[in-house]
Parts: C-alpha cells; sequence; structure tokens
C-alpha cells in the first residue's frame, strides 16, 4: 500500500521537476492526447492519455486532484502520525494527543476483543426510555457526543445579523444521504435500498437480534425514515436562502410542537436561548406528529439502529465491515482503506487543529503563504475591472458589488491562533472514548458560541484539507495549507501554471461571492439585498443561462448533470475562470508570447486548469456525486467554463464545428 501511495502522489505532482532548494525556470507539461483537438474536448485532450491508463486504487473511489488528492494526503498524515506516535511525548501535549489517539486507533486486537461492550451503556440507556420525553432526554444527551438521530442543531452566525451567533436548527432523521434516495425506483437506487436495509439488519444480528427479527427491525427503521424524508425539502429547494431562514421563538415553538418539547431539549442541551433558526420548519412539523403516531418501542429501534450505525466504524472488524458492505455501493470502492489511513481522517476531524499545527511545521514554507497572497490580490484586482466592465449592471450596484468584493477576508495557510484541546483526555487502548472525548469537546465548543459574538477568525476546515471555500456569512475566502501544493499551487513555478492552477480557484472562491446564493449577502454577511430590481433580473437572467446550459451536460447514459443544483458552483467556475486569466496577463509573463515547453503562455494557463481537475472516478461514485454534489463532475469544471473564454478559442485555434465551440453571442458571461 505505501508503494501504490507513492505511486499517486507522483502522480498528481508532475509539475515538479527541481528540489526545493533550487528555482523552477522550466516545468514541463506531457501526456498531451495529440489525437484529441483541443476545441472537441479540453479535458480529454490534456489528460486523456492519463485517464486510460490510471488505474483506482481499490480501497478508493476515485484518483488524481480535486477532493481525491486527500487520498496521498492522508497517506501523508498517517505516517506523520505513525511517527508521533511512537516519540517520548509530553503528557497533555498536541503531540502525546494525537500520537495516543492514533495508536488506540490501531490497535484493532483490542478493538476486535472488546467488540460492541464500549457502546453497550448507550444501548442500555435506550433500553430505560418509556415515553416520548424520556425519548427526546436521550436524545439531547447523546447530541452533546454528536450521535446524533433524529434532531439537528448547531451554533453558526445570524444570516440577517452575521456578527452574532445564534441556535439553528436543520432537517436530519435519515439513513441514506439524501431524500431521494428513499423514493427513486430506478434499479441502481433500489439497490441502494436493499443494501441499506442489509446493513441495519446486520448490525442487529451483531446486537444479539436473530435474522428474521433483525429484517424485521431494519424494515421499521427504514419505514421511519422514509416518513421523515418525506418532509424533507430537495437539494435545490435548499438553495433559496430566504426560504431557509425561519428565526421563531423558542415559545411559539413550544406551541407549534408540544411532542418534541422544545425547551426542555435546549435546557438538556445546556442551550440558553429564547430564539431558533429553524431551516426547514415542515421536517419538525412532521417530526412532531411521528413523535406520537409512531410507537415509542419502535422508535428505540430506530435510535438502535441509528447509534449503531453512527459508532460502526469504532467497533470491532464486524461491524467496520458491514458498514463497508453498505457504502462501498455508494463509492464504487473495492477495498477498505487502509486502517491508518482511516484514523488520520478521525483524528484529522476531530483534532484537526492539533494536527495541523505539525503537518503546517512540516510541509508549508512560509514563502508558500507570501505567494498566495499575492495571486489572492491580484485576482482581486481582476475581478474589480470586470465589475467595472459589466454592461448590464448600473453604476450604484458596481459600487456595491466593490465594496463588498475589497471587504473580503483572506485566509490563507493556517489560522493566527490555534484551537486548545487542553480539556481533551486521550486514553492509551479506547479508540470508541477517544473519539467520544473528542466529539464531546467539538460540541462544547460550538455551544460556548452561542449568545456571543462571531469569531471572525475562525476556520471552519483544518489546515492539512486539500479544499478552499467562501462563507457568505463571514465573507470570507479560506486556502488551507492542504490545497496549497501541486497541481493547484507550486510558489517557485512559472504564473501561467500558479494562476490557471489555484488562480482558477482564488476566482472560483472569489465568484462565490456573486453567485445565485453569495449574490444574496452583503459586505458583512448578512441575507439584504444590495441589487436595484432591474439589475438582479440581469443577473439571474445569466445564472438561469448557465444552469440552462450544464443541464444538457450528459454524464452517464442519459444522466445529466442538475443544473438548478450546480448553478452556484458552475456560475463560480465560469467566473473565476475569467478573472483567473485577467489577473494572470498583469503579469510579466501573461503579456508575452515566449513559449515554454512549446506551449505559449496563454496554453500554459489553459494546461493548467485542465490538469487540476484531473480525476478518475468510479461509476459508483458519478451516480452518488451527480445527485448529491453542488459541483460538477470534473470533465465539465474543465469544457464547461472554456466553452464560455474567448481567450481558450484564441489560444487553442477553436473553429465552427468543433464539439466545445459556441457562437460568441451564446458564451455566458456573468461577472
Amino acid at each position: 500500500m505505501k508503494n501504490l501511495a507513492l505511486l499517486f502522489i507522483t502522480a498528481i505532482t508532475l509539475f515538479s521537476c527541481s528540489t526545493p532548494e533550487t528555482k523552477k525556470e522550466v516545468v514541463m507539461i506531457e501526456g498531451i492526447d495529440e489525437a484529441i483537438k483541443p476545441g472537441d474536448n479540453f479535458f480529454r485532450h490534456v489528460n486523456g492519455i492519463w485517464y486510460d491508463s490510471v488505474q483506482i486504487p481499490p480501497s478508493q473511489s476515485g484518483v488524481g486532484a480535486y477532493r481525491f488528492m486527500n487520498f496521498p494526503q492522508r497517506i501523508r498524515l498517517m505516517n506523520l502520525l505513525d511517527s508521533v506516535s511512537k516519540q517520548d511525548n509530553p503528557e497533555g501535549s498536541m503531540a502525546q494527543k494525537v500520537g495516543d489517539f492514533f495508536s488506540s486507533g490501531m490497535d484493532t486486537a483490542t478493538i476486535n476483543q472488546r467488540g460492541y461492550e464500549p457502546l453497550q451503556p448507550v444501548l442500555s440507556k435506550i433500553d430505560e426510555i418509556t415515553d416520548v420525553a424520556s425519548m427526546m432526554g436521550f436524545v439531547a444527551n447523546e447530541f452533546k457526543v454528536y450521535n446524533t438521530s433524529f434532531m439537528g442543531f448547531y451554533v453558526g452566525p445570524d444570516d440577517k445579523n452575521s456578527n452574532m451567533n445564534i441556535a439553528h436548527a436543520y432537517q436530519t432523521g435519515i439513513g441514506m444521504p439524501d431524500r431521494d434516495y428513499y423514493f427513486n425506483t430506478d434499479p441502481n437506487a433500489q439497490g441502494i435500498q436493499q443494501a441499506y436495509k442489509t446493513y441495519l439488519a446486520t448490525l442487529f444480528e451483531l446486537t444479539g437480534s436473530d435474522s428474521a427479527t433483525a429484517n424485521n427491525q431494519a424494515e421499521m427503521v427504514y419505514n421511519i425514515e422514509k416518513q421523515m424524508a418525506e418532509a424533507h425539502r430537495t437539494r435545490v429547494e435548499r438553495r433559496d436562502v430566504e426560504a431557509n431562514y425561519n428565526k421563531f421563538a423558542v415559545t411559539e415553538l413550544e406551541e407549534k410542537h408540544p411532542n418534541i418539547g422544545w425547551q426542555e431539549f435546549l435546557n438538556n442541551l445546556g442551550a440558553a436561548t429564547d430564539s431558533i433558526d429553524v431551516g426547514q420548519p415542515e421536517y419538525y412539523d412532521a417530526l412532531n406528529g411521528l413523535l406520537t403516531s409512531i410507537p415509542v418501542e419502535d422508535w428505540k429501534v430506530y435510535l438502535n439502529a441509528h447509534t449503531l450505525s453512527n459508532y460502526a466504524d469504532y467497533l470491532s472488524t464486524p461491524f467496520v465491515d458491514a458498514q463497508f458492505a453498505y457504502s462501498k455501493l455508494l463509492s464504487g470502492q473495492a477495498e477498505q482503506q487502509e486502517r491508518g489511513e482511516k484514523i488520520a481522517s478521525e483524528i484529522d476531524n476531530l483534532l484537526g487543529e492539533a494536527l495541523g499545527q505539525i503537518y503546517v511545521n512540516k510541509y508549508f514554507p512560509e514563502e508558500a503563504k507570501e505567494r498566495m497572497l499575492e495571486l489572492v490580490n491580484n485576482t482581486q484586482k481582476a475581478y474589480e475591472a470586470r465589475i467595472d466592465n459589466l454592461e448590464w449592471m448600473n453604476d450604484t450596484t458596481k459600487a456595491k458589488a466593490k465594496e463588498k468584493l475589497f471587504a473580503i477576508t483572506k485566509k490563507i495557510g493556517y489560522p493566527d491562533k490555534w484551537r486548545d484541546y487542553s480539556q481533551v483526555e486521550i486514553q492509551p487502548g479506547k479508540y470508541l472514548e477517544n473519539v467520544i472525548a473528542a466529539a464531546a469537546n467539538q460540541w462544547q465548543y460550538n455551544l460556548d458560541k452561542l449568545g456571543k459574538p462571531v469569531d471572525r477568525s475562525e476556520w471552519y476546515t483544518t489546515p492539512s484539507t486539500v479544499t478552499a471555500y467562501y462563507n457568505p456569512s463571514a465573507n470570507e475566502i479560506v486556502f488551507p495549507a492542504g490545497i496549497l501544493q501541486p497541481p493547484y499551487f507550486d510558489y517557485e513555478a512559472d504564473d501561467a501554471l500558479n494562476y490557471g492552477g489555484i488562480g482558477m480557484v482564488i476566482g472560483h472562491e472569489l465568484s462565490h461571492a456573486f453567485d445565485d446564493q453569495g449574490a444574496q449577502y452583503d459586505k458583512d454577511g448578512n441575507v439584504k439585498n444590495w441589487w436595484t430590481e432591474e439589475d438582479y433580473e440581469q443577473f439571474q437572467k445569466r445564472t438561469g443561462a448557465v444552469a440552462d446550459l450544464y443541464s444538457t451536460f450528459t454524464v452517464l447514459d442519459t444522466l445529466h448533470i442538475n443544473g438548478k443544483m450546480t448553478v452556484g458552483e458552475n456560475t463560480a467556475d465560469v467566473s473565476g475562470v475569467a478573472a483567473a486569466y485577467d489577473a494572470f496577463k498583469m503579469t510579466e509573463q501573461g503579456q508575452d508570447t515566449a513559449k515554454i515547453g512549446g506551449f505559449t503562455p496563454d496554453q500554459r494557463f489553459f494546461l493548467s486548469i485542465a490538469r487540476i481537475w484531473r480525476v478518475k472516478m468510479k461509476e459508483e461514485y458519478l451516480r452518488y456525486w451527480i445527485q448529491n454534489d453542488p459541483h460538477s463532475p470534473p470533465i465539465w469544471r474543465v469544457n464547461g467554463p472554456l466553452m464560455n473564454t474567448a481567450a481558450f478559442y484564441s489560444a487553442f485555434d477553436v473553429q465552427p464545428g468543433d464539439e466545445m465551440y459556441l457562437p460568441e453571442e451564446e458564451r455566458i458571461t456573468v461577472w
């Protein structure tokens, strides 16, 4: 496995051709498929040879860049944690906590010997439930360690007063990824439904039920979840920012939902508040009725199933295998991930900034942060110029847009201040207890924000994660150290590669401030209209055109991209490429025509865009992606934006008749 990991680390770092101590002057781009015209399928032109030859590791659902870079990243973290765990670390230090956590997770002999014994106290509490009131008490107490079931709660900024943290509730309660899985009737969906029921039945058998009883229990849980799913909003409906902001007084909720008992639920959580933003009220309307229409004994079966499923991956091998047998139908993985890889993910999730400190010290030079800030600043300036040149927006709205643009906070690499995990007790040989202790700390950290001003310095991802994001309520863009590596970013490489790589990502995240959702937030992160009616209509016309175009793209067989669900990400891609290109043209190389490796600077810019979405995934995972992910598949994150980019046509002589060709009047410009 280590050799396999090394192979794929090499595969995604093709830009590197010198040691960190030497300045890169020439970074070769190889593997172009000359049999495919750039204007027919640019993704395949750049990545086809790689795509047709690369093998997806059996333990993964895909390979390449983007989120699949987290595979080699997890291997890197696994090796880092293995090294730390073998050191003599001071008691209470971050190194001791993450090291002992890793060792406890790797101690499969002890974990297998314990079976599900560590979970029996929780299952006993479920047995003691006698009525709805005691059930709600159990649900609240377990929520404090993120053993979640049918109540969804968190503390975060108020969408209409972004300086204050408030209580939020959201729809939840189902075990499959989305409501639609319960109602789709195609053979693939039916196979997943049956696999999920089999998974639940296996969990019941592993904890003492005979086969017939276990199957009946699984069917019961599934039917309860399906009733809750009926009250869920779709993913497209959840894109409506205003419709998903519904602030209620707790007293009003008490009257609406007497069976839930909101005040007592909040008391049990330790959450002192007189109001809650309920994202999807109809879910709680339905739940209130279901709490009494479904017998308490049936609810206890449901809570057993969710508790076992929530913790299955931390228990003995039969539980882990049962969960994988179901999940592999969604992911397409043939084999389970390496144990150390999984434990590294858990530590990154639960003690991420403790691990992040160790990661950053080893892998992220300060020079990279400085170069990255330069790219962000230039892309921001390019965006300003693009706003100034918009023909469809009046000067008043332009001024508001630019005000928001330059109010964006930029976070690069890692937080300025690190999380304190001193209250987390990590014990050798007790993996599940360590998970619960870290989860309890995470809950308390979130709860402590309630009713307090928002800490604008907080990060919502870990430094080692390969990702980037825009946070509308804080009006901020965030680029962790994990993504600031090839193929996205190489602080020693030429501008064409960096602006085509991380530059597109920067432009993409900036564009989220002005996509169909982000455009509804003002410069301070409040949901507030800053548009004239005419300008907003013009904006919606353009984002509607993006949705319509992407809905024509076929992914598998007759399966198309859901243009309405992905419109925000696609708008950000189209606008992000345009802004990154304009920023590149501000540089010395961008204004030159000298070739490197046989390619002009403009060509290298677009080749770099194709390289950062170099991904191959299992068909099962691609189906899951289309149904659940707001991003388009990687091929369309290349071809979709470039079809609408005039400079691409010039760089590669794209002509009428080429498959990617769009007449100039049909090319979309949003920003």
